[in-house]
């Protein structure tokens, strides 16, 4: 995100090896005019008495054959999608109807073999005039019989009757095993995709045809590779159970190479590294969940990506599994309870309050004012509790945090691919080209793909750009899973290398 001297070479080197490859208007292309329609409710927001918070209001169900192991839970389209896969069994996707978050509904429920223990879901959706048209979703996947894992797609046109359209697996990849070489996440930058594999590193993926993804390329560089996440050209890889994290330079995304200054620890207040479990990046702050000393976030600044810094940690009782930022709040499962952090100043974190599932409670997902904790080893009949934190229902609209590549910078690759980066999840169906958009420098339109993982949203040109091009982008319309707009139009301006 920031002006990146080694980034105006590569954009040189790339226009001369590209030649006269690069992005010119397509004829007659025009943003779209809206965007996919809300096939589901959202969550319009209940309103809870003060003593209704912190307990239990309800519970969600993947429907009767759900085996009650549950993980991330994720907004696409007016629906929450719900991933359940024992480790070894039959598991499936659910589309939940989040209207009245202490009764939750189930609208659709596919079982499946090929469906893992998901840890991120990724999503994208092309138009019909597009040659892989579709809702597509990815989650964790594996085959059932041979113990390798990978990545399973899914169609999402009829969210009554989800499809399970294709696994791929991965050489190496084995499941059994929950930490060395397993699939850990994903990460969707349509059309590429990054997936974390613990010991084996990160591979990515040409995903243009949904149907049928390629694996590009594997890059390990002595990390164990639990969580992805893609901001334009920069890769936050977090590590699973160990005590560093790295940044990747993904302007060649067939080609990650490691930023200067990573792999970097994630230090706690003596310095030295703290054991992790897993982590999130939203605009440019990095969170942990602290797996040794008791849990508790850690929080890191990507301001310089190649000089991480240490901002704080909280040392708290628990044994730290995911974590998400929601408005200023983290959210962070502690293995036997889930804990809500004021991180408005995230150097001085402040513990809101605590809430319990028996079971291993590892996520801790926000959903405006309830959160949903989620055990993948339940002690009762409940995998998945909405536990009311706040009284009042979100009225905000997203807030963009950060951006890559930052306004006014000079020397962008010609493969430039946006990052935006919100302050809570943003609804997919609100993110497409029309409320994204990208203009060169006489306001023509470039034709590009829009997808969205949880708070962040990437736009990709589908051509590179012209060399030594001022280009603007603009972002309107964005939605949360509320329904709130964020304000106004936010715009910057980037220019390519070369030319």
């Amino acid at each position: 995100m920031r002006n990146d001297p080694r980034r105006f070479l590569l954009g040189t080197l790339l226009v001369g090896a590209l030649g006269c490859d690069t992005e010119t208007p397509v004829e007659g292309w025009q943003f779209w005019d809206e965007g996919p329609a809300l096939r589901g409710p959202g969550y319009p927001g209940t309103t809870f008495a003060e003593d209704e918070l912190w307990v239990a209001c309800g519970a969600v169900a993947g429907g009767p054959t759900d085996q009650l192991h549950h993980n991330l839970q994720a907004p696409y389209r007016g629906h929450l999608l719900l991933p359940w896969s024992p480790e070894l069994g039959t598991g499936g996707l659910s589309v939940i109807d989040m209207a009245d978050p202490c009764n939750p509904v189930a609208v659709g429920v596919t079982e499946s073999d090929a469906i893992r223990e998901t840890h991120a879901i990724g999503s994208v959706y092309l138009p019909p005039d597009d040659p892989h048209a579709g809702d597509w979703v990815f989650t964790n996947g594996k085959e059932f019989g041979s113990f390798l894992s990978g990545v399973l797609v899914w169609n999402l046109d009829d969210p009554a009757a989800p499809v399970e359209s294709t696994l791929v697996t991965i050489p190496d990849a084995l499941y059994p095993d929950s930490y060395t070489r397993v699939v850990l996440s994903l990460f969707v930058q349509y059309p590429w995709m990054y997936v974390a594999s613990a010991d084996n590193g990160v591979y990515v993926f040409d995903i243009t045809d949904p149907r049928a993804p390629v694996r590009v390329t594997q890059v390990t560089f002595g990390l164990r590779a639990g969580g992805v996440f893609a901001l334009g050209n920069e890769l936050l890889v977090t590590s699973a159970e160990q005590t560093n994290a790295a940044l990747l330079d993904i302007a060649d995304p067939a080609n990650p190479v490691l930023m200067p200054g990573s792999p970097f620890p994630t230090p706690g207040r003596a310095g030295l590294g703290v054991e992790t479990y897993h982590g999130n990046r939203v605009g440019d702050w990095a969170f942990f969940a602290r797996k040794e000393g008791g849990g508790g976030p850690i929080v890191m600044s990507l301001s310089d990506p190649t000089e991480p810094v240490f901002i704080a940690d909280v040392e708290h009782a628990g044994n730290g599994g995911y974590v998400f930022y929601d408005e200023g709040t983290l959210f962070v499962g502690e293995s036997d309870h889930g804990s809500v952090w004021d991180a408005a100043d995230p150097a001085a974190l402040t513990l809101v309050g605590t809430g319990d599932l028996a079971g291993d409670l590892d996520t801790n997902v926000p959903w405006g004012n309830v959160m949903l904790l989620s055990v993948d080893e339940p002690e009762t009949d409940v995998a998945t509790a909405v536990v009311p934190w706040r009284a009042e229902p979100d009225r905000d609209g997203p807030i963009l945090l950060a951006h890559d590549p930052d306004d006014g910078t000079r020397g962008w690759l010609t493969s430039a691919r946006v990052g935006l980066s919100f302050n809570e999840f943003i609804e997919p169906a609100s993110a497409w080209p029309g409320s994204v958009r990208l203009l060169d420098g006489e306001d023509n339109p470039v034709d590009g793909w829009v997808s969205t993982q949880e708070t962040t949203v990437s736009y990709v040109p589908k051509a590179p750009l012209q060399a030594g091009a001022t280009y603007t982008v603009e972002v309107k319309g964005i939605q949360d899973i509320h329904g709130n707009v964020m304000e106004g139009t936010a715009s910057f301006q980037f220019t390519t290398g070369g030319g």
